[in-house]
C-alpha cells in the first residue's frame, strides 16, 4: 500500500478491471455453416410469419438433406477457400498446458447402481436380452480419482496400452470382455437407421443440443414396464454414465443412431466400441479439447487392479467372470490401503495372463501353473525391438507385394495363352475377387485396367490378404482395427510419426475407404503423400491438405489423393511435401496436421 500511495495510484474499492481474455482465430466453418447462413436470411425474409430461428434452421437443415453433391460443390468449394487462408494466415498455435490435479469425468457407476437395484425381474430379463446382463453385477460406486489420473497420464492412446510397472500392457476388446463382461465379437457398433426415425426418437426423449436429460430417463426407468422403450432407455442410460460417457453432463443423442433396431443389440461387438470411444475421448482430453475425460474410466481402474498384483494377493481365491462382480467398495478400499503400505501405485508386479488380463487378487497363485504369461513389452528393451521390427519391415512387406503381383501377373499371362487361339466373351481375371463381368476378348485389356475389383493387397506386415479394396476395407476393420487411425472427412487431425514410423492407416469413418500416409527419408528431409489404397482406375476424387509447422513457421501441401493398390518405395509418383530435418523436434517426431475432403466427381473442383 505504501508503494502505491509513493506512485500516486489509488484504485476505489471494487473498481479493479478484469484482464480481457485473448480470443484466438476461430477456425473457419464448415460447407454447411456457410450454406445455412445464405438459407437463414432468404428463409427469414421471404418467411416473415415464421417462429424465429429454430423454425429457419430446421428448414435449411432438410433443404441440405435433399440436396445432391453438385448444388453442395458451391458451398464446398466456399469453405475450403476460407480454410486456406486460414492455414496460409493463422500464426502457430502453441500448445494447451495440460496438467491437472483433479479428475472431472462424467462416468458415475454409483448412478447407474441406484438405478440397477430398483430394476424388477423382468426389466433385468430384458437387460440380459441385449446382452447387458453383466452390467446388472455392478458393484462399486466410486471411482478412485487419484488412480484414474495416474493411469491416464500412463496411457498411449497410439498403441492402446497402458505403461506400469516398466512394462507395456497392450489394451484389447477382449479385456474389456474379461473386465466388463460385454461381448467382445461381433459387428461393429456403427450408425444406422432413417431420418425420420431418428428424428422421433430424439423428440421422444426430448435431445436438445446439450444432449439427453439424465434425469428424463432415470424417470422411464422407474417405470415397471419393460418394453422396447425401457431397453432404449437403459442403454442410453448405461452408455452415457458407464460405458462412454462424454465430457458434457447429458447424454449424447448420437446413440440413437444405433438403437433403431433393438432386437439386433445382442449382435454387437461392445467391447470394441467401448475401448474405441475410451481412446478417443482421452486422445480429445489430451488435446484441449475437452476439460473433462469422457470414455468407461471405471474399466481402467478395474483393469489395473486384475493385471497387477500386490502385497497378498498372490493367495489363492475363487475366480469370477467377469472381473466386475469381484470388485466392491470393501475389495477396492481394501486394494488401496495395500498400494498405500508399498508406496503408491505401480509398486506391484504385473501378472498379464493369456485370458486377457492378470488375476489381480482372484487367485493369481492359483492360475500360474494352467496359465502361461501374457507377452507383455518391458520398456528398457521395446525400443531395440522395434528398431529390429522396422529394419526388416520394408523388405518384408516389399517382398510380399512382389509376390502378390508376380501372382497376379502370372494368372493374366495364363489367360491370354488360353484365349490367344480364338475370340469371344471372356471373364475378367479378377473374379475370384468378386468381378462378374463378362466381356469380349478384345476389350479385355481395357475393362481389367478400369476394373474396380482390382486386387489390394493389406498394408501391413505379415499380414497376406489380398482382395478388392471394398472387403480390404471389412478385412482391416475386423482384423487390424487397432492399427490405424479413423478420421472424418473435412475435418482437421493431428498426427505424429516417430522417428521409426515410416505409414500410417487412415481409414474414414464415414465409409471406410482406406488411405496411406507414407513417410519417406531423402538426404534432407522427410516426403510426406497420402494415397487411397484402391485400383488405379478408381474414379473418386479426394482432396487433401498436409500442414508441418515449427514455430512461426509452416509448410503446407494441397493436392489431389491417387489410387494405388499398395505401398510404393522411392520418391512418391505423386505430388508429395517435403519436411526438412530442422522441423522434428529432438527425438526425431514429426507432427502434422492432415484434412481428407469429402469426395467429389472428377472435374467438379
Amino acid at each position: 500500500m505504501g508503494k502505491r500511495k509513493d506512485q500516486g495510484i489509488s484504485e476505489p474499492e471494487g473498481s479493479r478491471k478484469k484482464k480481457k481474455k485473448q480470443v484466438a482465430t476461430p477456425r473457419p466453418a464448415c460447407s454447411w455453416v456457410h450454406f445455412s447462413c445464405d438459407f437463414i436470411k432468404e428463409y427469414s425474409a421471404t418467411h416473415p410469419e415464421s417462429s424465429g430461428l429454430k423454425a429457419a434452421t430446421k428448414a435449411a437443415s432438410d433443404a441440405w438433406k435433399l440436396m445432391g453433391p453438385e448444388e453442395k460443390a458451391k458451398y464446398t468449394t466456399r469453405a475450403r477457400e476460407v480454410w486456406d487462408k486460414y492455414l496460409s494466415s493463422a500464426p502457430a498455435r502453441a500448445p494447451k498446458p495440460r496438467r491437472q490435479t483433479k479428475l472431472v469425468t462424467r462416468c458415475s457407476p454409483g448412478r447407474l447402481l441406484n438405478v440397477l437395484q430398483r430394476l424388477t425381474p423382468d426389466q433385468k430379463e430384458a437387460v440380459k436380452s441385449m446382452g447387458f446382463g453383466s452390467i446388472l453385477g455392478l458393484r462399486c460406486r466410486t471411482l478412485r480419482r487419484s488412480l484414474c489420473l495416474w493411469l491416464l497420464e500412463r496411457f498411449n492412446t497410439v498403441r492402446r496400452s497402458l505403461e506400469i510397472c516398466g512394462e507395456r500392457i497392450p489394451l484389447t476388446p477382449r479385456d474389456v470382455e474379461l473386465v466388463m463382461g460385454l461381448p467382445a465379437s461381433g459387428k461393429d457398433v456403427v450408425n444406422s437407421g432413417s431420418d425420420e426415425l431418428i428424428l422421433q426418437l430424439r423428440k421422444r426423449y426430448n435431445a436438445t443440443n446439450r444432449g439427453i436429460s439424465v434425469r428424463l430417463l432415470e424417470e422411464r426407468l422407474a417405470a415397471p414396464e419393460a418394453g422396447e422403450d425401457f431397453k432404449r432407455s437403459f442403454v442410453l442410460y448405461v452408455m452415457g454414465t458407464l460405458v462412454c460417457p462424454t465430457a458434457r453432463l447429458d447424454v449424447s443423442p448420437s446413440f440413437l443412431h444405433f438403437l433403431t433396431n433393438m432386437d439386433v443389440l445382442h449382435q454387437y461387438n461392445w467391447g470394441k466400441f467401448l475401448l474405441d470411444r475410451l481412446v478417443r475421448e482421452i486422445s480429445r482430453f489430451r488435446q484441449g479439447k475437452q476439460r473433462a475425460v469422457g470414455g468407461c474410466l471405471l474399466f481402467l481402474q478395474l483393469f489395473y487392479y486384475e493385471s497387477v498384483a500386490v502385497g497378498a494377493a498372490y493367495e489363492s481365491a475363487p475366480v469370477a467372470f467377469p472381473c466386475l462382480f469381484s470388485w466392491g467398495e470393501e475389495e477396492i478400499s481394501e486394494r488401496e490401503k495395500q498400494e498405500k503400505e508399498l508406496g503408491g501405485y505401480g509398486s506391484g508386479e504385473v501378472v498379464c495372463m493369456d485370458r486377457g488380463l492378470g488375476m489381480g487378487s482372484l487367485g493369481y497363485k492359483a492360475q500360474t501353473d494352467s496359465m502361461p504369461l501374457r507377452a507383455v513389452e518391458p520398456m528398457q528393451e521395446v525400443s531395440h525391438a522395434q528398431d529390429m521390427e522396422d529394419q526388416e519391415y520394408e523388405d518384408t512387406f516389399t517382398e510380399q507385394e512382389h509376390a502378390h503381383t508376380d501372382s497376379i501377373e502370372g494368372n493374366v499371362v495364363c489367360a491370354e495363352i488360353e484365349v490367344v487361339a480364338g475370340s469371344g466373351p471372356v471373364p475378367c481375371r479378377n473374379i475370384k475377387y468378386g468381378c462378374t463381368e463378362i466381356v469380349d476378348y478384345s476389350k479385355k485389356r481395357d475393362h481389367e485396367e478400369a476394373c474396380p475389383y482390382a486386387p489390394c493387397p493389406c498394408p501391413l506386415q505379415n499380414c497376406k490378404f489380398v482382395d478388392s479394396s471394398k472387403q480390404l476395407s471389412s478385412h482391416f476393420s475386423s482384423k487390424h482395427w487397432d492399427s490405424g487411425r479413423h478420421f472424418q472427412y473435412d475435418c482437421p487431425l493431428p498426427i505424429s510419426l516417430s522417428k521409426k514410423e515410416t505409414f500410417l492407416v487412415l481409414q474414414a469413418e464415414k465409409d471406410g475407404i482406406l488411405f496411406l500416409l507414407s513417410k519417406g527419408t531423402q538426404s534432407i528431409g522427410h516426403t510426406i503423400v497420402i494415397t487411397c489404397i484402391g485400383p488405379r482406375s478408381s474414379k473418386e476424387c479426394y482432396l487433401y491438405d498436409v500442414v508441418s509447422e515449427k514455430g512461426s513457421s509452416s509448410l503446407r501441401l494441397k493436392s489431389s489423393v491417387h489410387s494405388f493398390p499398395g505401398r510404393f518405395q522411392g520418391l512418391p509418383p505423386v505430388d508429395f511435401l517435403l519436411v526438412p530435418f530442422a522441423h522434428l523436434d529432438s527425438s526425431g517426431q514429426l507432427d502434422l496436421e492432415i484434412c481428407i475432403w469429402s469426395p467429389t466427381e472428377p472435374g467438379s473442383e
